[in-house]
């Protein structure tokens, strides 16, 4: 078999053991768990917060109105939900849609970074707060990190990691709109760069930030 055969092959049967977790208090009060979707072998993975009602509900992330707005940003850069794959830092709805708490991101915490070892994106664009600190390992928000690119290795993957404004958040904020176009239309070029396809022009590449540290090693288990 080849890497990916093998990769797609592993990945199913990881989902199917996710689907009975148990490893938090989650599990007693959800529909099903919400693994994932889209293309186990992307070059571009979306990793949100939670699932919400209709998450929980379908079984698939974003399927609500954030995620028609995620679906419309896709395709403005060429893409489809079936091009990229999508996921959550929680795979169970939190009761009324809280925010996750600690134990609750340490337990999901090792299913998120498997699943970026299986995957093996080159590029994984964090959508809002809850994403882009657990993945970048810093406490810096999303309104001061949004559009800067950054290296870590998440698990045993390096991977360029690219904050994004959740789409939840732009939904009746024009302006917030805006600045997640913006930040989307650059995915093109930071995905070229990560598979070495291409050397964007120097004038394309985002300043780092003021607090850009060294490569983040994160989820080792």
């Amino acid at each position: 078999m080849t890497d990916a055969v093998e990769r797609a092959e592993a990945f199913r049967d990881y989902a199917e053991q996710t689907a009975g977790c148990t490893k938090c208090a989650l599990a007693g009060g959800r529909t099903q768990v919400v693994f994932g979707s889209g293309n186990p072998d992307a070059q571009v993975m979306f990793v949100g917060e939670a699932p919400g009602f209709h998450e929980d509900q379908q079984g698939l992330p974003f399927v609500g109105q954030a995620g028609k707005l995620l679906e419309r940003l896709l395709e403005g850069i060429g893409l489809t939900r079936g091009d990229v794959y999508i996921a959550n830092v929680l795979k169970c709805r939190p009761p009324g849609n809280r925010d996750p708490v600690p134990d609750e991101i340490a337990a999901c915490e090792p299913h998120l970074f498997r699943q970026i070892e299986l995957i093996e994106p080159t590029l994984v664009a964090s959508l809002g707060n809850f994403a882009t600190k657990l993945l970048s390992g810093r406490p810096a928000g999303i309104t001061r990190v949004h559009g800067y690119e950054q290296e870590v290795t998440l698990g045993t993957r390096k991977v360029l990691l690219y904050p994004l404004y959740h789409p939840a958040a732009a939904l009746y904020t024009p302006s917030m709109l805006k600045v997640l176009e913006q930040d989307f239309a650059r995915i093109p070029d930071l995905l070229a760069r990560s598979t070495g396809e291409q050397n964007p022009p120097e004038e394309q590449e985002s300043p780092e930030p003021v607090d850009a540290q060294p490569t983040v090693q994160l989820g080792l288990f």
